[in-house]
Order: structure tokens, then sequence, then C-alpha cells
């Protein structure tokens, strides 16, 4: 066994999630884990510059950052762990919640596998949905994983033996249907859907008559994306070279009980609207 596996995520380093990943994981490969001391869920692709952050050493192979970001985690995990070679696969996860559609861009769980593909590490980000309102007690409640682990671990001893590669600074984002196995219809290619948010925030008084927000989370919904300047889809189809198969996105696969996997790239740039960018530019 001489593969390695980075492992982070932004439910910390206690969560159900990770310790499940790593035990299942440790199959395939050696392990490593370094993890937020401290939930950071919804924190984004946050860097800490501003104060110095603590590598400490839990147990072998296992490591907690405080109080660091899963970015944190990636970027002092890499620097102090991996600076002779890097590991050979970064899964960030599970995280105790789905990462759908733009949703991505505020994830934690995302960015971790971000930070993984800058280094120029395949990586993957996996994201279990809940369908249940427990606040802050839905960290705690008992998670079955068996479809997220059976998933990942199949995908990972792919990617570790070459069967599946993931291209250079892109990665994977997985989210799983809050099902039993036996229930899962099978694992769908997915675009990010388009998110609907009703941003909302709780105006609160404290005691001493501050006033304070609390941000809430948004229901689920989305619409399907107007693909119409997409030039790879027609007719609702991905087209490829001599490849056709029917636009899903991911919102649609998990609650139809499919497994879905989002393809994703760092290159944000939008080269369907570089022609009309670029016109406008040299008139000025």
């Amino acid at each position: 066994m001489n593969k390695t596996i980075f492992l982070t995520n932004d439910d910390g380093y206690f969560s159900q999630g990770l310790i499940a990943l790593r035990n299942t994981l440790s199959d395939i490969a050696r392990v490593v884990v370094v993890a937020p001391a401290h939930e950071k869920s919804a924190c984004g692709h946050s860097l800490c510059v501003s104060k110095p952050l603590q590598l400490i050493e839990l147990e072998r192979d296992f490591y907690k950052l405080d109080d660091g970001s899963p970015t944190d985690c990636v970027y002092v995990g890499l620097c102090e762990l991996f600076s002779a070679e890097k590991p050979d696969l970064l899964i960030s996860g599970i995280n105790i919640g789905a990462n759908l559609g733009e949703d991505t861009t505020y994830s934690g769980t995302v960015a971790g596998a971000i930070e993984g593909a800058l280094h120029g590490i395949q990586s993957i980000a996996i994201s279990q949905f809940i369908d249940d309102k427990h606040g802050e007690d839905n960290k705690l409640v008992a998670r079955d994983f068996t479809l997220a682990l059976d998933t990942i671990k199949q995908l990972a001893s792919d990617i570790l033996h070459n069967r599946y590669l993931i291209g250079h600074r892109k990665l994977l984002n997985i989210n799983i249907p809050a099902i039993p196995k036996d229930k899962c219809k099978g694992i769908q290619a997915t675009q990010l859907g388009y998110r609907i948010y009703n941003s909302k925030a709780q105006d609160m008084q404290s005691p001493r008559g501050q006033k304070y927000h609390w941000i809430g989370l948004n229901p689920i919904q989305w619409q399907e994306r107007n693909n119409i300047d997409n030039p790879y889809i027609k007719n609702n189809h991905y087209i490829y070279q001599d490849m056709q198969m029917p636009v899903v996105n991911d919102f649609e696969a998990v609650m139809n009980n499919y497994v879905s996997i989002t393809p994703m790239q760092l290159d944000m740039t939008d080269y369907v609207c570089m022609q009309t960018l670029h016109s406008y530019c040299t008139k000025r």
C-alpha cells in the first residue's frame, strides 16, 4: 500500500462523516487527515493570512488545524506533511448536507477540493444530502453513509490505479441522496443546477439592546438552467465529439435518488461572452 489520500472537511475533525471516510479508505491507501479544529461550514475558499495557525497531531496521520478553514488545512498540510511528495488524491468530506448548484461557491467542503486542485492534486468533494431539520443537532444525528462510502471507495480506487483521471486544475463534486444504498438508482454525470435563493437575515436583539442578524439556511429550490448559449448543449443534450448524453443537473439527480457527480474546473472564464466583451473593449 504505497498510495496516499489526504482528507479534509469543513464540519471539523470530529465529524462522523470524516471519521467514516477515514476508516473506509484506510483499506486502500495510507490516509492522512488535516481538518479544522472547529466547524467551518459555508466559509468558502477563505485563507487565513491575519493570524498564526497551529497544526496539532491527535494521533498518527490525524491532525487538526487550530483555527483554520479547509483551505488552510490543505495549504498547511501540504507544506508541513507533504513537502517532499504530494498525496495521490485529496478528498474533502463527507459533508453533512448537500453542496448543489451555486451553493458550491459558499462551500468549505468544495473549497478544500479546489485548494487541492490548485496544487495539482486530483481532488474530490463529497457531500450527503439531509432531509431533516434538526438545526445544530443535524451534525449529531447518526447517519447512514453506506452509499457515500461505497461510491467514494470505488472511485478513489479507480483514480489511484489510473482507471479514471481527473484533469489538471479540475475536481469532482459528488452529492449523495439521503436514501439507503438499495434505493439508489445509479450514478449520473451532472451539471451544476440553477439555485434559487430567498436570502433572509433574521433581525435579533441582545439583552443589552444591541441589534444582530442570524443568517438562515435557504430551502432547496432550483430551476432548469438556461443552456441556450452553451455550445456543448443542444436540445437538452450534451454533445462532445461523437458522444451525446441528456443534460441532468445535480439537484434533479439527487432528488430522483441518483448519486450526482459534477466535473468542475478552476478556469472561470466565460468564453461565450469573450467575443462580445472584446468588441466592447475595442470600441472604447
